[in-house]
């Protein structure tokens, strides 16, 4: 860099920055910097990261392995010396002879390398110094001056005569800084772009750039020595101009939120569907709600994925809260009305099938358009593990079957259907010659779900390349239908067989496209193939959503989706709707109740006028109410009874609503629940947290997370700890458990990458959290096999952000991460593609190129932000490079042509970055191809 004083050069310290990139120490020598390990480690190839060996014999931790430079450790074995730029092997391969590479060896005019290293030579009228180096004027070529009596303005052109003799650029470049020139009146001395000339004509001055309007950065300018860099906050990408700054849409990319994804400038955040607990930033799990005082049930809670009930014992039926119980006077009803009917007839050369939901419609929405349609009320106490087959129950006998269409092309498509010829649904008589399937069910689940997809070339929209339609039915059969000759037993089997026949009849209707719903009378689309491009129009709303601002939102709660109208509705008086996205209002529980409304647009229950009030009872939720008695509490509207506080405790006063108005003798912190039989604070266990004070339960981890440890006061201490696996042939990611959220403590993951025959591996760490604290107790290591004595290609044990992207030392990797029981971070997510090994050498100096991580924009580039999806990998002309450049910033073709499989038409940041990052510098500073 630049003196203060502009005419002299002073040695930049990169130890300063970051370590200069180093993992162990960092040793700044003149004009550049050397990575070392501590003992028991050796450097590995990209010579910043420090490897641990632990045999002995000749290694380059040896101190006695005679290398005068830099030591490398060959596979098999053994040691092999290599020297630094400028410097080349000597005879006995472990020193290192200086060459006029390197710095002109030394010389002040002219070198030339001979076998003992370099010689130096001076221009003509100059002689050598002593030192063999430097070049003196000979004083018989001087330019002599004879005393006269000549004016002062002969001296004076003499005296520039003789300057003009002595300055030339052969001699240390005529005093420039930078280029110089010789002319006819003497040397001209000029500067590069991004540098001003200084008054002495001699010095070059860098131009700070950023003190004039910040570079033109959008964000950040950082100087550098003749040019600026323009870099983005956290969040953001720097475009085409290098100058602007967008920001990321993480949304975009498909492995951020488990659910949903809501963007925001520089950042996003994740929300989980309904039943559902978001953990590990980006995660969502099940939600427990029986954990929670029983899930407010009065008898039975049933905890159920995405979902719960409450059910009732023998001799009791479910109260209209859903959550109550009563007894049941006399004998329980043996059958239901059917809420779902089930209608198949030819149509067009085929079957259409309708699918008719007349009450207990409930709808639930996923990601990429998958979405759940619940249509009746399943029987009591029915088993969720249960999947088929029937159950007898005294005289009513229970049918349960499920089945799935996998449709190879399409998506799911809960819309309003255009129905040819029968817009109406069919015909109502249709003669039985023609096969119509008619049968009523209790209860039937339809789930769409979309599988992977299929990618396209560039600018087409990719497509779910299968579908899966799930429907789940549930029938009841009683004593009525028995006839003298065929028993219970004998209406099952014949029932059954008449649900496999209407079952195929249905797979052919959802094969065809002529599968749909009726919801509250509007025909609804199951799913629909994808459109022709010609025949693509503006797409419509799915059913429950409406138009706002050009775009599809879901109808909120206290409204329901008009079919007729195709637009959101305010439920009516006298009923309700507590849920997003539905298609009718649920009637308020009493019938007679309408005129009680508070507001048209009720949202909960509760707007339905009578009800009791939390901290209330009656016998059927309605008024007249009473106050709940001392020593009990409710905290739900519309209850028959109250819940007791438990182990004789009183309430401060009637009518509490809360655990926490029970007067405890002591009031347990968070991480603790009051134990009402031993009256004292209990940690919670292990699986379970407590985030507030004076509760009498703790919540249940979301879906399979487990806390660490017993006590925990938050739904972050919840963490996933599956981890490890055989991963892909082709792609894949090596990712901490519980990523991005901190990882679990005294876990072990051990992974396997096995690439096809004739392939390696490419390995992209775009930042790694390990605390520092504990000592290296945690650590990801990655190497040929599980034996410790096998050849190790990266191992670490602390945190990371400078990218670096590496080659397997060896054809296969055994990876393995290990966490004590100490402190805890953030983790990894490390990307890793396969590759033709035809293309080793390429890939090789391309990763251990120094240009690749120059600079803080190359380095965000290798961060997983932009994640695998704005890189593809096609086959590359590698005698011109440039005919894979498209011209798209985000999208350039990797040279593995040949390397990947037919199939697999992969993205990957990681190798397509290395060659984009090579190939423009191949365009600023390479006359040859790469």
């Amino acid at each position: 860099m630049l003196a203060h004083d502009g005419h002299n050069c002073l040695d930049v310290d990169e130890c300063l920055e970051n370590n200069g990139g180093c993992q162990h120490t960092c040793v700044n020598v003149m004009g550049s910097y050397e990575c070392c390990c501590k003992e028991g480690f050796f450097l590995s190839d990209n010579q910043h990261t420090c490897i641990h060996r632990s045999e002995e014999g000749l290694s380059c931790m040896n101190k006695d392995h005679g290398c005068s430079h830099i030591c490398k450790e060959a596979p098999r074995g053994g040691i092999a010396c290599e020297c630094r730029p400028g410097f080349e092997l000597a005879k006995n391969q472990r020193d290192c002879i200086l060459t006029c590479n390197h710095g002109n060896g030394g010389c002040q005019h002219s070198c030339e390398d001979t076998a003992d290293g370099p010689e130096c030579s001076c221009h003509p009228q100059y002689k050598m110094h002593t030192d063999g180096r430097s070049c003196l004027e000979q004083e018989d070529t001087a330019l002599e001056v004879t005393e006269s009596n000549a004016t002062s303005v002969a001296d004076g052109d003499k005296r520039v005569k003789r300057r003009l003799l002595m300055e030339t650029c052969a001699v240390n470049n005529g005093g420039c800084d930078r280029t110089c020139k010789d002319t006819s009146t003497g040397v001209h001395c000029s500067c590069p772009v991004g540098f001003t000339l200084q008054l002495d004509g001699k010095t070059c001055k860098d131009i700070d750039e950023c003190q004039t309007r910040n570079g033109g950065c959008d964000h950040f300018c950082k100087n550098t020595v003749g040019s600026f860099d323009c870099s983005c906050k956290k969040g953001f990408k720097l475009l085409t101009d290098e100058k602007s700054c967008q920001d990321v849409d993480e949304c975009s990319l498909d492995r951020t939120c488990d659910h949903s994804c809501i963007n925001h400038p520089g950042t996003f955040a994740c929300a989980c569907n309904r039943g559902y607990t978001l953990y590990g930033f980006t995660h969502c799990g099940d939600t427990d709600e029986c954990s929670i005082n029983n899930g407010g049930c009065q008898q039975v809670c049933v905890n159920t994925v995405g979902s719960y009930e409450c059910q009732c014992q023998p001799g009791y039926k479910l109260h209209w809260n859903k959550k109550d119980c009563v007894e049941v006077k006399g004998l329980l009803p043996t059958s239901v009305l059917p809420h779902v009917s089930l209608h198949c007839g030819k149509s067009g050369g085929g079957d259409r099938c309708f699918l008719r939901c007349h009450s207990g419609i409930d709808l639930s929405s996923g990601l990429q358009g998958a979405y759940s349609v619940t249509c009746g009320s399943s029987s009591p106490l029915r088993s969720k593990q249960q999947k088929s087959n029937d159950s007898a129950f005294g005289d009513v006998a229970t049918i349960r079957t499920s089945v799935t269409f996998k449709l190879n092309e399409g998506k799911c498509s809960l819309k309003k259907a255009e129905l040819f010829p029968f817009p109406e649904g069919l015909r109502p008589a249709l003669p039985e010659k023609h096969s119509s399937v008619k049968e009523s069910f209790r209860y039937v689940n339809l789930t769409c779900s979309s599988g992977k997809q299929v990618p396209r070339a560039p600018g087409r929209p990719s497509t779910p390349k299968e579908m899966f339609i799930t429907v789940e039915f549930e029938l009841e059969i009683n004593q009525k239908e028995v006839t003298a000759s065929c028993d219970l037993s004998c209406i099952v089997k014949r029932t059954e067989k008449r649900l496999r026949k209407a079952i195929r009849t249905l797979r052919k209707a959802a094969h065809r496209e002529q599968f749909h719903l009726q919801l509250s009378g509007m025909n609804v689309d199951v799913a629909k193939k994808p459109p022709r491009t010609s025949e693509r129009q503006a797409e419509s709303c799915g059913v429950g959503q409406g138009h706002v601002e050009n775009q599809c939102v879901s109808c909120r709660a206290g409204t329901y989706y008009d079919g007729a109208q195709e637009r959101c509705i305010l439920c009516p008086n006298g009923i309700f709707q507590n849920e997003e996205g539905q298609i009718i209002c649920e009637p308020c529980p009493r019938p007679g109740s309408s005129g009680a409304m508070k507001t048209p647009e009720a949202w909960n229950v509760s707007e339905c006028g009578g009800l009791c009030q939390p901290g209330e009872y009656s016998a059927d939720g309605f008024a007249p109410c009473q106050l709940c008695a001392l020593g009990t509490f409710q905290p739900e509207a519309g209850r028959t009874s109250c819940f007791p506080c438990g182990g004789g405790l009183a309430t401060k006063h009637q009518g509490a609503t809360s655990f926490q108005d029970c007067e405890t003798r002591v009031q347990c912190s968070p991480g603790h629940f009051y134990n009402t039989t031993t009256h004292r604070c209990i940690r919670c266990p292990a699986g379970t947290y407590q985030p507030e004070f004076g509760k009498n339960s703790c919540v249940s981890c979301p879906g399979n997370t487990m806390t660490d440890f017993d006590g925990s006061t938050n739904i972050t201490q919840c963490k996933n700890r599956r981890c490890g696996g055989e991963l892909g042939d082709f792609t894949g990611y090596i990712e901490s458990p519980n990523y991005p959220g901190n990882y679990p403590a005294n876990t072990e993951c051990t992974w396997t990458i096995n690439p096809p025959p004739k392939r390696r591996i490419l390995i992209v760490v775009p930042e790694i959290f390990l605390p520092i604290e504990d000592d290296c107790g945690d650590y990801l290591v990655m190497r040929k096999t599980s034996s410790s004595n096998s050849v190790t290609t990266y191992e670490t044990c602390q945190t990371y952000e400078r990218p670096i992207a590496f080659t397997s030392r060896s054809k296969k990797l055994w990876i393995q991460f290990k966490s004590n029981e100490g402190n805890s971070a953030r983790g990894f997510q490390v990307p890793y593609v396969t590759y033709d090994e035809d293309y080793q050498e390429l890939i090789e100096d391309i990763v251990r190129d120094g240009r690749l991580y120059a600079s803080e924009n190359h380095q965000e580039i290798l961060k997983p932000k932009e994640d695998a999806e704005n890189f593809r990998i096609e086959p590359l002309d590698v005698e011109n490079p440039e005919s894979g450049d498209t011209g798209e910033e985000e999208s350039w073709p990797v040279p593995v042509s040949g390397g990947l499989h037919s199939k697999d038409k992969v993205r990957f940041s990681g190798l397509a970055l290395c060659l984009k990052l090579c190939r423009e510098a191949w365009r600023k500073e390479s006359p040859a191809p790469i």
